[in-house]
């Protein structure tokens, strides 16, 4: 690179399994650690959404399409580095015997299928988890302890209370597992690599070492960010409509599910604003999810590092502008 300058960037990333992938000005890089040792690195030039239609680039709206399209080539690379990163051995070992039944005799397609399916029933779960148990969790307790009318009103606080409460234990009980240990020191590399970067320094090994493993960009940060938004908007709902509180559950959720993208713009702009200023509001907001990062990074190796390293080099330009906030 030529004159390194200290500056906010809009360059962003994703852990991997024994991967970092990196979204820059050069396109989506994904550099991933082979079983023989070394470092495959692989650029996508894929324009993104919001800048292949600008009807989607609108603020608000962008937002949304932006967390969708992420969350689509997301699984994508996630699924190709957990290929790329096992061994011939490590993959047949890897397959159960019910999968490999219906790889021989049912083919690809039923394999399509199969996975679809597994997603909707992954969904439905988080729905339950996530939506529906912190709902009735609050009923259960206006029922048989509060059963005061003015108190009631408070119920999305306690709900969204609730909803983080049981977030942060489900994160902090998978981040316990041996192989998402490992997954959060390469989000930690991907954060201490774009602080390097962000500080004008050198992409070395020794300088990303000391970098800070928060950032406030996050994706940590944005889930927190969407929960304290839908507590503010869920609850003045409520203050503005009252009878709301007396639907049905199904369809309270499916109110709170009908505002989510409202929620989610509010939530990305917020995190764009957050990447630029560094004021008290932002201090407050940022707080939640830079705690948590606590759990959803580790401190990461050298050789870690390194993957960090090879993945932003490869989605960058030598102007910094290019991929200034």
């Amino acid at each position: 690179m030529s004159e390194k300058i200290k500056h906010k960037t809009s360059v962003g990333g994703q852990a991997l399994i024994e991967g970092i992938m990196m979204r820059g000005p050069a396109g989506n890089a994904m550099a991933v650690r082979m079983p023989d040792g070394t470092i495959d690195v692989e650029v996508d030039h894929d324009i993104p959404l919001v800048k292949k239609h600008k009807m989607l680039g609108i603020p608000l709206i962008r937002g949304v399409v932006t967390y969708v399209d992420s969350m689509i080539s997301g699984y994508k690379y996630l699924m190709k580095s957990a290929d790329k990163s096992m061994t011939e051995e490590e993959k047949e070992e890897d397959m159960s015997k019910i999968d490999r039944w219906l790889t021989d005799h049912m083919g690809p397609a039923m394999m399509t299928v199969i996975g679809i399916i597994s997603t909707v029933l992954g969904l439905v779960l988080a729905l339950g988890i996530f939506m529906y148990l912190p709902t009735l969790l609050v009923d259960k307790f206006d029922e048989f302890i509060v059963r005061n009318a003015d108190l009631s009103k408070l119920h999305p606080l306690f709900e969204g209370i609730v909803r983080i409460f049981v977030f942060v234990l489900y994160m902090w009980i998978v981040s316990r597992t041996k192989s998402i240990k490992r997954v959060f020191m390469y989000h930690g590399a991907e954060h201490k690599t774009i602080f390097c970067y962000e500080n004008g320094l050198d992409l070395t090994v020794e300088n990303v070492r000391k970098m800070k493993r928060f950032h406030p960009r996050c994706g940590t940060s944005f889930i927190f960010v969407i929960l304290i938004i839908s507590i503010l908007l869920t609850s003045a709902l409520v203050l503005i409509f009252p009878n709301l509180q007396s639907v049905s559950r199904p369809l309270w959720i499916l109110l709170k599910l009908a505002i989510l993208p409202l929620v989610t713009g509010i939530g990305y702009e917020f995190i764009k604003y957050a990447g630029k200023h560094e004021n008290g509001l932002v201090k407050v907001l940022s707080a939640p999810g830079l705690l948590m990062q606590r759990i959803t990074t580790n401190e990461p190796t050298d050789d870690i590092i390194e993957v960090g390293i090879e993945a932003l080099k490869a989605c960058i330009t030598d102007n910094p502008e290019d991929d200034k906030i």
